[in-house]
């Protein structure tokens, strides 16, 4: 391979970890309320509970996402 055609593997795969970090997002946040959801249908006078540690569950996936977004644009920018 050239150094053109190589000098770019660093952007792309980038760009493939932020795509990847989105969709791992998505799953994530997605079983979280399904299991919510499945909690809820189970025992329905534990919601409020359920309700707060499924936020916090998302607030963290969501976190961990963002974290590896930032990471992946300082590696195509930095």
């Amino acid at each position: 391979m050239t150094p053109e055609t190589t000098a770019h593997f660093g952007q792309i795969s980038a760009a493939a970890g932020m795509g990847l970090s989105v969709v791992g997002l998505g799953v994530g946040v997605g079983l979280i309320f399904a299991s919510f959801i499945q909690g809820i249908a189970r025992q329905p006078e534990l919601e409020g509970k359920l309700m707060t540690w499924t936020l916090v569950g998302a607030a963290i996936v969501e976190g961990i996402a963002i974290f590896a977004a930032i990471m992946c644009f300082l590696a195509i920018h930095g």
